[in-house]
């Protein structure tokens, strides 16, 4: 393979490496996704059903876990979005094992899945990084990172259904790292001129809450009494389990998230601490629809709506842990 592809360093372990079944494995997610659900948050969900595919769905929140874990709830976003006319993507994901503060792309010429290879937008990707001042990852740094890959499959799957190998759109991948909310909405402001093309899509990688304590978080805040850090199960309420607290802390951040506020969703997570792993992507995408001028002539665009959510397991017990998937669109 040539140095230039970034390899599917996961396929094999967190996915299936066989062309075959990874392709009618996601198959099978994508027809089990209905043609019209009721949002989950608590904002969308108050005005009624949603149609899958939406008209104009343009970007998404997926979750990046194994795909027996959260293959199938990732499916519901990547159904929600028309591909068709589609000439590029844009892939932003959370950096799990190199630090650093501000953003990162690929000095790959494509991206290798077992499926085909999806080509890199070369062109646009320097432009980016000498502009916004973005790191380029080393390949060893690139092909360590999960969160980018996992999305590989089911773009390439998307856009196969409307393109021909030899021709499909390009991707366009960030790793954004440890930011503070000012580089969110200096990153967001950077961002946000693409948002008017219809023909670029976003997809945001992101887990939601990783709850126990090998994730160092044991929040859970029952009803009517004050929130805490579990140690023992003793301090768990008989009519409250832990895996209500962890639904209704992850709820309270779709929520966030729905509202459009970038700052509501920075408070809300500093407020309980949830352990949404994309936070910071999507914080960027979030303050780049607050920076645009052309989308928020529509109050309503570039706001997600969540329709799916999903956990690893449900908790009952403190030595227990679980991983919350939540898939979301937006329309512009």
């Amino acid at each position: 393979m040539s140095s230039s592809v970034r390899e599917a360093s996961h396929a094999g372990s967190w996915y299936t490496d066989s062309k075959s079944q990874l392709s009618q494995q996601l198959d099978g997610w994508l027809n089990a996704v209905p043609s019209s659900t009721t949002p989950i948050g608590t904002e969308s969900a108050q005005n009624g059903d949603v149609s899958i595919p939406s008209q104009g769905a343009r970007a998404i929140i997926a979750p990046h876990a194994g795909y027996s874990y959260s293959g199938p709830a990732a499916a519901w976003a990547y159904k929600s979005v028309d591909w068709a006319n589609a000439k590029r993507v844009f892939l932003l994901g959370p950096s799990h094992h190199h630090y650093l503060t501000k953003a990162a792309t690929t000095r790959m010429s494509a991206y290798a899945t077992p499926l085909g290879d999806l080509p890199i937008d070369t062109e646009l990707v320097n432009k980016l990084a000498k502009e916004w001042g973005l790191e380029y990852m080393s390949q060893e740094v690139d092909e360590a990172e999960h969160s980018l890959e996992m999305h590989l499959p089911y773009i390439y799957k998307m856009l196969s259904q409307h393109f021909d190998p030899s021709s499909l759109p390009l991707l366009v991948p960030i790793m954004v790292g440890n930011t503070s909310p000012t580089t969110e909405q200096r990153l967001g402001s950077l961002l946000s001129p693409y948002l008017s093309d219809p023909s670029t899509i976003f997809v945001i990688s992101s887990d939601f809450c990783h709850w126990g304590s090998r994730f160092r978080y044991t929040y859970y805040k029952p009803p009517n009494a004050a929130a805490t850090n579990l140690r023992r199960q003793a301090d768990v309420r008989s009519d409250f389990a832990i895996h209500e607290s962890i639904a209704k802390v992850d709820k309270q951040s779709m929520d966030a998230v729905e509202s459009g506020d970038h700052s509501e969703f920075l408070d809300q997570l500093e407020k309980t601490g949830n352990t949404v792993c994309g936070r910071h992507p999507i914080g960027v995408f979030m303050a780049a629809v607050e920076a645009s001028k052309e989308v928020n002539r529509d109050e309503g665009k570039g706001r997600f709506t969540f329709v799916r959510y999903e956990r690893s397991g449900l908790v009952e017990s403190v030595r227990d842990s679980s991983v919350s998937y939540a898939s979301a669109f937006a329309v512009f």
